[in-house]
């Protein structure tokens, strides 16, 4: 049952990758036209060795010896435009559906949800993104023209033989059924097999991708043997997969070669037997022995196409389970839909419980405050308290388990995900930068439209004019992979330009200064007070300085408010926050 079961997975993950083929009707249908054409010329030219034989030979027929060179030219002209023609358009159908399934994956990355991210590595992504989606390319291109083009060959010339002598084919009854069981059988090794070899891939991206991001680290801290430890595991574990594959496909191919070779010798020694010489001419056994020799090298290719099409299914199923993996649930999942008033009075958490793994190990417990519109409220606390975690439930970068986050009596699940963001700005503590020019940076994604004075007056005001002025390109310079090519503190500067320039009546800052020098720092500050003003602000901290001004401190402490109130009511209390800020006052002190 459970095989079964696994067969008809197998077989609808094929067809629902051949539905990408299907959508190229016309180009497919030729393909498939020239290959018949292709396999036509295989048993057409085997059948024109018994007119051959007999006619030029054996009874010298002067027209059969006249006209066949130009039958035969004719034949192999026929071959050649139906072979470039098959090959070329199931390779132009093949490239375009991996290019349509690289587009929907990478469509399902973007909206892929935040908690995905968390618990699914980068390098087994990109892995699915890059090595997976070649391997459905072998099967979508390669696989089909094999199984259609030989598979034809081969039924026609199966269809040649019986006609020549049914008696000498009657013993592929036997030799058929016992192929199709061993390579059934070997199909499970192979697929199993291949599943391993796409893990291995992913494990070798993720330690690829972890050097090249953390090199610096790696070089500081001497990790060098370490991470050469590390890959010189993960690529012998690749190499043992590759070479498991190669050993069955080692053993399989040659043991169907060689039972057919066999089933070839014994219809060789029953056709010279005395008895079965007087009954057959000399074309026809000829003819017989062609057609059997052209059958061998399309059966060949047939056994070695099933380990690229396990090797296809194995990876189809991968990318098939990325693309029914869940989106972010957005407005079109719910009945209700709610406009985003800008007006609003407050923002509410409303009794909230949240947890990473959906279960009761709760990162927040029990979060009710209220932040009035226009008012900073401020997030302390240690590291691991969550306060990032709960800042990150206002963009809905995690769906609240228990209880509600509102604006005003608006809950923000009711509004759709673009409409909410697009009122929120976000200064992280990692600034993040992609590898285009300052000005892209700045006006990225929905402010691509803003013009560039506006552009130079977020950046004045995120006080980045000037280091940005003194580029040769100014605005045009690229800042590299993540603003490599920038300070930490330029690369910051540029975020908070982004975030002025969006102009959101809710500002979200994740330590945004943390990347600063004190000088720096300072300049800054003035440009953040601005831009708070009129906005609802939620700030987190680790430098107390910067939020004695807010409206309201919120201190957590393992995921649970312990103290609400403005500085002076916390100091007062003489509770966490006083003890952190007497903390951080002697330390700048000394």
């Amino acid at each position: 049952m459970h095989k079964s079961d696994n067969s008809k997975t197998n077989s609808s993950i094929y067809m629902r990758l051949l539905g990408y083929t299907f959508q190229h009707k016309i180009i497919f249908t030729i393909s498939i036209f020239a290959m018949a054409m292709f396999a036509i010329t295989d048993t057409a030219f085997a059948a024109l060795i018994k007119p051959l034989l007999d006619g030029s030979f054996v009874e010298k027929d002067p027209d059969t010896i006249r006209y066949f060179p130009f039958v035969l030219i004719g034949l192999f002209l026929l071959r050649s435009i139906a072979g470039f023609v098959s090959t070329y358009g199931i390779a132009w159908v093949g490239r375009n559906v991996i290019k349509k399934i690289h587009q929907e994956m990478f469509e399902k990355l973007v909206h892929m949800p935040t908690k995905t991210y968390d618990f699914a590595s980068s390098g087994e992504l990109l892995s699915k993104l890059t090595y997976d989606t070649e391997q459905v390319a072998e099967a979508a291109t390669k696989a089909i023209t094999v199984l259609v083009r030989d598979g034809l060959t081969v039924i026609g010339l199966l269809g040649l033989m019986f006609y020549q002598s049914f008696i000498l084919s009657v013993g592929l009854f036997i030799i058929g059924p016992v192929i199709a069981i061993f390579i059934k059988l070997m199909s499970v090794r192979f697929r199993d097999t291949s599943k391993h070899i796409q893990k291995s891939m992913g494990y070798i991206t993720n330690v690829v991708e972890e050097l090249i991001a953390g090199h610096r680290v790696v070089k500081i801290f001497g990790g060098e043997n370490s991470e050469k430890k590390s890959f010189s595991y993960v690529n012998k574990n690749n190499r043992d997969r590759h070479l498991k594959l190669a050993l069955i496909q080692g053993i399989s191919i040659p043991l169907v070669q060689f039972i057919v070779a066999l089933f070839l010798s014994t219809i060789i020694y029953f056709v010279t037997s005395d008895g079965y010489l007087e009954v057959i001419s000399v074309g026809t056994f000829m003819s017989f022995i062609t057609a059997m020799i052209l059958i061998f090298a399309p059966i060949k290719r047939l056994a070695e196409i099933n380990v690229v099409l396990q090797r296809g299914i194995a990876a189809s199923e991968s990318i098939f389970n990325l693309l029914d993996s869940k989106s972010e649930l957005d407005v079109k999942d719910f009945t209700k839909k709610e406009k985003f008033n800008r007006d609003f009075l407050k923002l509410n958490f409303n009794n909230i419980n949240f947890s990473y793994y959906d279960n009761d190990n709760l990162v927040l417990k029990n979060i009710n405050f209220t932040v009035p519109r226009g008012s900073t409220c401020a997030i302390v606390g240690k590291s691991g308290s969550g306060k990032s975690t709960l800042m990150n439930l206002l963009p809905r970068f995690y769906d609240i388990r228990d209880g509600s986050l509102t604006i005003d009596n608006t809950n923000i699940n009711s509004l759709s995900l673009k409409e909410l963001r697009s009122m929120i700005g976000y200064v992280g503590q990692e600034s993040t930068l992609f590898n285009d020019s300052i000005k892209n940076n700045i006006a990225y994604g929905s402010l691509e439209s803003k013009s560039m004075d506006e552009i130079k007056i977020a950046a004045e005001s995120a006080n980045a004019l000037d280091f940005i002025n003194k580029y040769e390109k100014g605005f045009e310079t690229f800042v590299g992979d993540n603003g490599v090519l920038l300070s930490g503190g330029q690369r910051q500067r540029l975020a908070i330009a982004r975030a002025i320039l969006k102009n959101a009546p809710i500002l979200l800052l994740d330590e945004a200064t943390s990347s600063l020098d004190s000088e720096s720092e300072k300049l800054i500050q003035n440009s953040l007070i601005e831009l708070q003003k009129n906005r609802t602000t939620i700030v987190i901290a680790h430098r107390l300085s910067t939020i004695e001004n807010a409206d309201q401190i919120i201190v957590l402490d393992q995921g649970i408010i312990k103290e609400h109130g403005n500085h002076h009511d916390l100091i007062k209390k003489d509770g966490i926050y006083s003890k952190l800020h007497k903390i951080q006052f002697s330390v700048s002190e000394k």
